[in-house]
């Protein structure tokens, strides 16, 4: 069964193949230029510097929906060990395995694909087991530093949490950004705040996971209109889940992914940020988020921080 055709209409919309050229990919972040670093660094105004991270921990968000997608496995490798011999300094080591998206991450331009077709028109099938992603994977986006916008569309909605059947509309998107005083520019990176987070960092695993609130499919046509370079959220799904549009599984995936090319993350926890960014009566920040930089990889830890 392929993609309807409300779907489809979307796609051609946001569709941003060959805008920075046939061999681009890196998508949206090319909108993160100089000018765009420098003006973001002049929001700094108290250098206050909020986490943005889940710990890495082998009791993490995941709960086993997603195969393969596990927390992290710590096992140390050596303790304490002389490797020069007695009396010499000794030395610890760790070693461990995850999934690169179990916990906060950036999704690459290739994690999802659809219609055989990744972003900029490339073929899924050059994602293979052996060499990876071929292309834009998660090493090309290079460094992510830019100018953060905080959508807290839960505090908006005078809310901790929008229940787990809540679609975040453009709508919604729209009052998030007048109550926080911030308007989106080209170039920034947008974190949506649902308040779902709360349940997880409850111990709430399940309910963290699903219902969520999360991205309406409608919401690519908003970012792309306003040069969004990468979005981020507070849920496991990035999009609202079970889907609003019934059989119609990650099109807010397939929509930013590979028709735009806009890198999106989840599981960024937008508590403390929230709180600090109402005490500050201003939403917009300097945001650090740098990619690990996995060769081929379709995802990516992340450990974000933004700068008040």
């Amino acid at each position: 069964m392929g993609m309807p055709a409300e779907f489809h209409d979307i796609a051609k919309r946001v569709n941003n193949w060959g805008r920075w050229g046939a061999a681009d990919e890196m998508g949206t972040l090319n909108l993160i230029t100089d000018e765009v670093v420098r003006a973001a660094a002049a929001e700094i105004r108290t250098g206050r510097r909020i986490p943005l991270a889940l710990p890495l921990q082998e009791h993490g968000v995941q709960v086993g929906m997603i195969p393969g997608r596990v927390n992290p496995l710590h096992t140390m490798v050596q303790i304490n060990q002389e490797l020069f011999g007695p009396g010499t300094v000794a030395c610890s080591d760790d070693a461990v395995t995850m999934g690169l998206q179990c916990a906060t991450h950036w999704d690459a331009l290739t994690h999802v694909s659809h219609s055989g077709k990744i972003y900029n028109g490339r073929p899924a099938g050059t994602i293979t087991a052996h060499a990876r992603a071929e292309f834009s994977g998660i090493e090309k986006a290079g460094p992510i530093v830019s100018r953060g916008v905080l959508l807290d569309v839960a505090r908006a909605k005078g809310l901790d949490r929008l229940p787990g059947g809540h679609a975040v509309t453009p709508e919604d998107l729209a009052e998030a950004e007048e109550f926080g005083g911030a308007t989106v520019r080209a170039g920034d990176i947008v974190l949506v705040r649902t308040g779902q987070m709360r349940l997880y960092l409850a111990g709430d695993k399940h309910g963290y996971g699903f219902p969520s609130p999360g991205l309406s499919v409608r919401t690519p046509q908003w970012f792309h209109a306003r040069d969004v370079a990468a979005v981020a959220n507070d849920t496991l799904t990035f999009e609202i889940f079970p889907p609003e549009i019934e059989n119609l599984w990650l099109p807010v995936h397939a929509l930013d992914l590979v028709e735009m090319g806009m890198h999106q993350g989840q599981n960024w926890n937008l508590e403390k940020l929230s709180t600090a960014c109402a005490e500050a009566g201003r939403h917009a920040f300097l945001l650090s988020a740098m990619p690990e930089p996995f060769v081929g990889a379709v995802g990516t830890p992340v450990s974000p921080v933004a700068v008040l």
